[in-house]
């Protein structure tokens, strides 16, 4: 079974932007979506109302910076800090351009911090990219589980 991408941004325009980008990308993971701070932690702990959710880490965080109740930078701490956790990958997805932002993001263990770009035909690029290098590409860890497709025959 695939792993879900777990989506975390409060802004509704750049939020049916980035699903639009996603679905472009044709990946087969399912989107769950957290429109702030505190909704992440919920589904990434399962409490809340997501505390009846199917167990298992999702396949990477798309992380928004600047998110209602707790920021993404505080998300990216907790997430960190737990052992269950941390080495599932977070991308920071922000427009914040700021060296601090960047900078503390790095320092709090993101594996990659991409600046939403401006042109739709760019984001939607950028997004795909990502989708597909994280869910798909990427090798998780040693004792990770993930679906992995066969190999194709050249």
């Amino acid at each position: 079974m695939l792993k879900p991408i777990l989506l975390v941004e409060d802004n509704p325009h750049d939020l049916e932007l980035t699903l639009v980008a996603l679905d472009k990308s044709q990946l087969a993971n399912e989107v769950i979506v957290a429109r702030d701070g505190q909704e992440a932690v919920d589904y990434l702990t399962s409490q809340g109302a997501w505390s009846e959710r199917v167990p298992g880490n999702p396949a990477v965080i798309l992380l928004d910076l600047k998110l209602p109740k707790i920021d993404g930078l505080e998300v990216l701490e907790m997430i960190r800090a737990s052992a269950p956790l941390k080495s599932v990958p977070v991308v920071m997805l922000t427009s914040s351009r700021e060296e601090q932002d960047l900078v503390r993001s790095y320092e709090l263990g993101v594996n990659a911090y991409v600046v939403k770009p401006v042109e739709f035909s760019e984001f939607v690029e950028a997004i795909a990219d990502l989708g597909v290098f994280w869910a798909v590409l990427n090798e998780p860890p040693p004792g990770s589980t993930r679906f992995r497709r066969p190999p194709v025959n050249e």
